[in-house]
């Protein structure tokens, strides 16, 4: 995995909407967040090794499980929300990857308010 397949990988994704923040951070979102999205992925462009080229919705269950593996870690400024960093894309394989991407946006998704999940979907109609 990489950042450019990751995000075809995000992008492909149901209501997904990508924005450019921080820097040179790609934030994907469920939902845009003019309307109560919220962010799942966080790709960073640097690939800055304090901040990982990537970071993700792990959920508190998983959370635990996913910081023990070598090059993963508590996302910085995010892992009280239970976000995992990676320090490389070599850190997990590309099956890998897509499946926390996968449920990263599950575990989001879940949480939105459901007068945000009507406006995503009538935006996506």
């Amino acid at each position: 995995m990489d950042a450019e397949r990751a995000r075809a990988f995000l992008l492909a994704l149901p209501h997904v909407v990508e924005t450019q923040q921080w820097g040179d951070n790609l934030v994907f979102w469920v939902g845009d967040k003019t309307v109560g999205g919220k962010m799942f992925v966080l790709l960073d462009l640097t690939g800055a090794v304090a901040h990982g080229v990537a970071a993700f919705a792990a959920g508190p269950e998983h959370f635990a499980e996913l910081v023990e593996q070598p090059d993963l870690f508590p996302a910085r400024y995010l892992a009280r929300a239970y976000w995992v960093g990676a320090r490389q894309w070599s850190s997990l394989r590309h099956t890998e990857w897509e499946a926390e991407f996968r449920a990263a946006h599950a575990i989001v998704f879940a949480k939105l308010a459901p007068k945000t999940m009507l406006a995503i979907c009538a935006r996506q109609a």
